[in-house]
């Protein structure tokens, strides 16, 4: 996203636009800067570039399921009259996220990791809150001409968001943060939704500590888990589990569904992690086994992967490389089409080989009119188009013009290392998969991980995806997660 800056006529149309509303769950006034018809068409036009950002998850059934329970809990929410939308995206990351008008993702990565539908139907009730009471409408509305360049947990300068537009207002809906009253009233509205479908609420207060274990043995993600986005209280597991119980009473709910062993069943074969065939990266190397090429990553720079673009960053946000497709069938084609599409003035352009593969390294520079140059410095860009099999990859490096010669050297040595994969084992490299097995003992879950082959480097890992840990006991007969390729 780029940083805006506002003049006294342009917040004048601003607060033009702004209405004041009823909020469909507190019933009070709030002000808001789009209509309901507003809201809805964000949300529409959000989700295609979302889901081509990240891609669905290939899981019919799995698309099917959140689906089902969505419209389910949608018709007995606050605004059930929205044509609401339910997705699981193609991520490792454990999050769940709303767009406003009613669009709600899951992430595999989160799908893997609740262990019973209760769980799940918690989640979906919080974020469907999010939506009923316009949360991202007032958040986003409050951050719309404040927001900067975020790719994932990689933040850029604001002046290089103009070569990211995929982060752009869509994406950056999946990233607001709200604040602790909002939070607790989308976990209000998640133990009240989820109980009126009929599900135990107090599996939810469960589940965050299964993403506060995961947030702290994983450090920084890629992208920001659920816990970034979504403040957590301390009390909070008290207060859900409190309201669930107030729920269950006022619903006289004598049985309420928790549903463990045929969520665990659903999940059976659900890719954990990176899946390879879209991509990886072992030892500062990227892989793609599908479109066969690799590169180098420079060392400590942070890396997000999605079907659209390949995008890395130092952690200062001062620098930004990725790799794409570029448009036009030559080199000369894609060069000129790269210039003209981003407003860049030539400064050197030659002809190389990449590791056998004919190449075109072109320098150039942002064109800026003096006003742009008092706001912002000027930029400049490497690039190297690489023609590989009739398809041509644009490898793209930018940063300020006045500290570019201390990345050109990272750019340099990456968009050179672009090369053929041959490595049969990175060819054939297969995911890991959670799997369902059944204890065949009584014992506790280190043993039964031990039983099953688990090396004991990854029994903590397991027993965060699992919610349990080194000595919970296990019964005979139960299902339990592990992990195979």
């Amino acid at each position: 996203m780029r940083r805006y800056l506002i003049g006294s006529a342009a917040v004048a149309a601003l607060f033009s636009l702004s209405t004041c509303s009823t909020n469909p769950v507190t019933g009070k006034k709030q002000l808001v800067l789009m209509s309901e018809a507003q809201e809805i068409q964000m949300g529409r036009e959000a989700d295609p570039k979302i889901v081509a950002e990240y891609g669905l998850y290939d899981d019919k059934g799995l698309q099917a399921f959140i689906a089902d329970k969505g419209q389910a809990m949608a018709s007995i929410s606050h605004r059930p009259n929205l044509k609401y939308e339910f997705k699981v995206v193609d991520s490792e990351i454990l999050n769940a996220f709303a767009v406003p008008g009613g669009y709600v993702y899951f992430t595999r990565g989160i799908m893997a990791h609740f262990n019973n539908e209760a769980e799940f139907a918690g989640v979906l009730g919080h974020e469907i809150g999010h939506i009923t009471a316009r949360h991202t409408v007032v958040q986003q509305s409050k951050q719309v001409f404040g927001q900067i360049g975020l790719i994932g947990a990689i933040i850029i300068k604001p002046e290089l968001g103009r070569f990211v537009e995929q982060a752009s207002q869509g994406l950056g809906l999946m990233f607001l943060k709200f604040g602790r009253d909002a939070e607790r009233e989308s976990d209000r509205l998640g133990v009240e939704y989820s109980s009126k479908i009929n599900y135990d609420a107090k599996e939810m207060a469960g589940f965050f500590n299964t993403l506060a274990r995961q947030s702290a043995a994983s450090g920084a993600a890629e992208l920001p888990d659920f816990l970034s986005t979504h403040p957590n209280p301390g009390d909070r597991n008290a207060t859900v589990g409190q309201l669930a119980t107030e729920w269950k009473q006022k619903l006289n709910l004598t049985n309420p569904l928790v549903n463990r062993d045929s969520y665990l069943r659903r999940i059976d074969g659900i890719i954990l992690g990176e899946d390879p065939k879209q991509g990886f990266t072992e030892n500062s190397v990227f892989y793609h086994p599908t479109l066969k090429f690799q590169f180098n990553v420079p060392t400590a720079w942070r890396l997000q992967n999605s079907p659209q673009k390949v995008q890395m960053a130092p952690q200062n946000g001062e620098a930004l490389m990725y790799l794409t497709l570029a448009a036009g069938k030559s080199l000369d084609e894609a060069g000129n089409a790269l210039l003209q599409q981003n407003n860049l003035q030539l400064v050197d352009s030659r002809q190389v080989t990449v590791n056998g593969l004919s190449a075109l390294a072109i320098i150039a520079d942002t064109k800026q009119d003096p006003q742009q140059q008092r706001q912002q410095p000027p930029l400049r860009t490497l690039s190297y188009l690489i023609n590989y099999n009739g398809t041509i990859y644009h490898m793209l490096g930018v940063s300020a013009a006045s500290s570019f010669n201390n990345y050109n050297g990272f750019f340099t040595n990456t968009m050179q290392s672009f090369r053929v994969l041959t490595d049969a084992s990175k060819l054939n490299k297969k995911p890991e998969r959670v799997r369902i097995k059944t204890v065949v003992a009584n014992n506790s879950f280190e043993q039964v991980m031990r039983y099953f082959k688990m090396p004991d480097s990854r029994i903590d890992e397991l027993g965060i995806l699992n919610g349990m840990q080194k000595n919970s006991p296990l019964t005979k007969g139960m299902l339990i997660k592990v992990i195979e390729y």
